[in-house]
């Protein structure tokens, strides 16, 4: 198990290739550092006392020549070391999360997400880089230093001692002071954890936070962590620091005694000049492998500690096995048989005692009980979630606790009250369960659900419209999509041939020489869609391109002054009523930008147009171009602008033709609009109004017309392309809800645990769905459904009561009503 392997294990694993090749290169690399201490000794005793300028020149190329290639090299250890330790690195981090998944479900009920990702994203990090150092930097600076040693003995035995008999002091010293680093490190190490759990927890919870205004509260919780990680941090710096100090102390006395030693043996004439210059060189150059040694053991006891720490947090042993061993995962059919289920959780507390219930292939059975009396739970031990402590679920004759999970994944589809929604696609989630099953399986791709089922799956969840609506609101590339898009541009003359006048009352449709009601007036101007950002919203108004149009098009001051008009009345109108919603339904001014308004209306009030200039220009201009004649009734738009304006629509469509076409994707009736989604290039107009009975009978006609264009599943295949968001954020909980009852349809299991699958969902879907149950899947699948909703239990084959973690009544519906006992309480209590 990984969680038991030593930080060496990692080190005798790595590249042993690329291991071998570092410690040539080092070996290289230290030769080569030798050669320019060598060279100063010969540039002054023979190039300078001999006046030799050849030599002179040959002994700095020499020299100038070994430090080039040492750099080189040094760079090339580092580039060799980085690698292994990356790799290292990557393995670790694939091992451990491959482990942490397979952790049983409590183990996640006591760990920290947080404390989870700081540990493998940040702890783990320190362990890789020192695993590519392990072999680099000690062998380099030790070798190193034996090189620099053994010269200097080799220049003066006495100096040489001198210098290195400084060096056992420090040999002692700095481990008794690393100790202690240690010990604060591993607080620290553990202080920071519980900080990020804390953290992650406060964020969870930031909705209590504020419904309790509990900020005082948390301040105090997390100033307390934070004064008790400030002491630990002081205390492990000061020591870690300490130790650079000591080392740095006696590297500097080390020049001090060798000036006294060797200016006296210079002034003797014992030693020469160049000796003792190569000799203090050499002894500086020697500090350098010594303090990559010091900083090297820092290094590895942090690694350690951080190490040992995470393989700590995550030792625990995965209650099950994943794969079996010389076999293939067992068919089961569905005969469930439980027999004196326990279920006992630390602390001694018992959810479940004493469950006895048989279930027949097939069969369907309804959990039911109050709030806590263990449906979920025993929903879980029987489908392999949790290990159950006592008894026995046999699931065809096999033990459940003795089947390994693949077992199990084969078999069975769990739907959890609240499902999981993992970030990717629609298709990617529903096809989670199915590549679970088939992954390492060659085949895999051709035995995955074909399109068709994929739609079948979706429509009986429920989810199939909202496919649709994202199909139909996704973006085209008619130069990659060119058949699609012509097709959706015969769907478009269609649709506007067979309900053009049904739907006109509800929708404008684009049409030129027409002003459009129920678009701004700068959709009217530019009739089309802008492809590039700056002809695009609020940046319209400062696009100077534009701007030079409307004064060419003599739309500018006739625009300032709708403008200023539409500011003008709209302030005067609402200033004084509160900012809710209800009143600026109808407002040209938005909300948020209503004070900046009102100020502007109060500083131009007593301007021309022309002196009107700066932001307050701009927020005017981009007020008129925002109007919307069809839904602000604040202000009516004059004829002689209307007119004006479809003038200019004619001559800026020219203009732009002519001078920049691609900007903008104009409006045409025979042209697929690529900046537009495939719903909007199809209705080719705008509705006028967001009421959702106009909003389906807009859809109902568009499905229509692709079903006889024989594209509705294209473009469901389209919506099932939508990105769904981090945990599906961008869905809705009852979408999340029917995505996941899709998943396990789809992957059409021959048991299904089904755990309050429908509680997101509104009463009409929840009938639905149980219909479905009741009859595709009636004696096709084994069904255990922990169900909240008592008026869906009457069909089930079998109902089973439980109360406080004891199955209390189990048989048909009408039996146990007939009984009146718990269930019939349960239902009367109900109502």
């Amino acid at each position: 198990m990984i969680t038991k392997r030593p930080l060496t294990y990692w080190i005798k694993t790595s590249n042993m290739k690329l291991q071998l090749i570092l410690l040539v290169v080092i070996f290289i690399t230290v030769s080569i550092r030798l050669v320019p201490l060598e060279m100063q000794k010969k540039i002054i005793n023979q190039a300078i006392s001999m006046r030799k300028v050849d030599l002179l020149f040959m002994y700095c190329g020499f020299y100038i020549a070994s430090v080039v290639a040492a750099s080189l090299l040094k760079y090339l250890i580092t580039v060799l070391q980085t690698y292994i330790g990356q790799e290292a690195l990557a393995k670790m981090r694939k091992e451990l999360y491959a482990h942490i998944l397979t952790l049983p479900l409590g183990y996640f009920r006591k760990a920290n997400p947080g404390m989870v990702v700081s540990s493998l994203v940040t702890e783990l990090a320190p362990a890789g880089e020192y695993v590519g150092q392990s072999v680099a930097v000690p062998v380099t600076n030790l070798l190193t230093l034996i090189a620099f040693a053994g010269y200097m003995f080799f220049l003066n035995p006495i100096m040489a001692g001198i210098s290195i008999a400084l060096y056992p002091f420090v040999i002692y010293l700095v481990p008794k002071l690393q100790k202690r680093s240690n010990k604060a490190n591993k607080k620290r190490v553990d202080t920071t954890r519980y900080l990020s759990s804390h953290i992650n927890e406060t964020i969870s919870g930031i909705h209590e936070i504020h419904g309790n205004g509990s900020y005082r509260i948390e301040n105090r919780k997390y100033g307390a962590y934070i004064d008790k990680l400030f002491k630990i941090r002081i205390t492990w710096i000061l020591y870690k620091q300490g130790i650079k100090v000591l080392n740095s102390f006696f590297q500097n006395l080390g020049p001090f005694l060798l000036f006294i030693v060797g200016g006296y043996l210079a002034i003797q004439g014992r030693f020469d000049l160049g000796a003792l210059v190569a000799f203090l060189s050499a002894y500086e150059k020697i500090y350098d492998p010594w303090k990559e040694l010091m900083d090297f053991y820092q290094v590895h006891n942090d690694s350690a500690v951080r190490y040992n720490r995470v393989m700590e947090y995550f030792d625990a042993k995965p209650e099950f096995e994943l794969e079996p061993v010389g076999r293939e995962p067992v068919k089961l059919t569905g005969n469930i048989d439980v027999q004196n289920l326990g279920f006992t959780v630390s602390g001694n507390i018992r959810l479940l005692k004493q469950i006895n219930m048989q279930l027949k292939p097939g069969e369907q059975m309804a959990l039911v009980g109050f709030s806590g009396s263990g449906k979920s739970t025993l929903a879980q031990c029987i489908s392999q979630l949790y290990k159950y402590t006592g008894g026995s679920v046999k699931i065809d004759g096999y033990e459940v606790a003795e089947l390994t999970k693949a077992d199990l994944v084969h078999n069975m589809g769990i739907v959890a009250q609240s499902p999981f929604i993992f970030s990717g696609s629609i298709k990617a989630n529903l096809l989670y369960s199915c590549a679970a099953v088939l992954e390492g399986d060659p085949e895999a791709d051709k035995k995955m659900p074909s399109r068709d089922q994929m739609i079948e799956a979706i429509q009986q969840a429920g989810i199939f419209v909202d496919v649709l609506r994202f199909g139909l609101n996704t973006f085209l590339d008619p130069s990659k999509e060119a058949e699609l898009s012509e097709r959706l541009v015969r769907v478009r003359k269609n649709f506007h041939a067979d309900f053009g006048e049904r739907l006109a009352e509800h929708v404008e449709f684009y049409r030129d020489g027409e002003y459009l009601e129920f678009s701004s007036v700068a959709g009217n101007i530019t009739f089309g869609h802008a492809n590039d950002s700056s002809f695009a919203g609020k940046e319209l108004v400062t696009n100077e391109y534009f701007l030079s149009f409307l004064k060419e098009a003599q739309l500018e001051t006739p625009l300032l002054s709708l403008g200023r008009e539409l500011a003008r009345q709209t302030v005067d109108i609402l200033g004084n009523l509160p900012a809710e919603e209800v009143f600026f339904e109808q407002s040209p001014i938005p909300t948020e930008e209503f004070d900046e308004y009102k100020q502007i209306v109060t500083r131009c009030e007593s301007k021309t147009l022309q002196e009107i200039e700066g932001r307050d220009r701009e927020m005017i201009l981009h007020l008129a171009l925002g109007f919307v004649p069809g839904r602000h009734k604040i202000v009516a738009l004059p004829t002689i602008l209307r007119s004006l304006i479809l003038d200019g629509r004619k001559m800026f469509n020219t203009k732009v033709c002519n001078e920049c076409p691609d900007k903008f994707s104009f409006f045409q009736m025979t042209e697929f609009i690529p900046s537009q989604t495939i719903l909007d290039n199809i209705l080719f107009g705008k509705p006028k109004t967001d009421h959702p009975k106009v909003q389906d009978n807009i859809s109902q006609s568009m499905i229509q017309l692709l079903i006889e264009e024989d594209l509705l599943e294209t473009v469901v295949e389209l919506g099932m392309g939508f990105e769904v968001g981090t945990k599906g954020d961008k869905l809705s909980g009852g979408q999340r809800q029917k995505l996941a009852i899709a998943r396990t349809f789809l992957k059409n299991p021959p048991i299904m645990i089904m755990d309050e699958a429908t509680s997101a969902l509104d009463n009409r879907s929840q009938n639905r769905i149980q219909g479905l149950l009741e009859t595709k899947w009636k004696g096709k699948s084994t069904l255990i459904s922990v169900i909240h909703r008592l008026d869906t239990i009457k069909n089930y084959d079998k109902v089973a009561v439980m109360k406080a973690g004891k199955l209390m009544e189990v048989g048909p519906y009408d039996e146990l009503m007939a009984k009146k006992g718990l269930l019939y309480e349960l239902v009367h209590g109900a109502h």
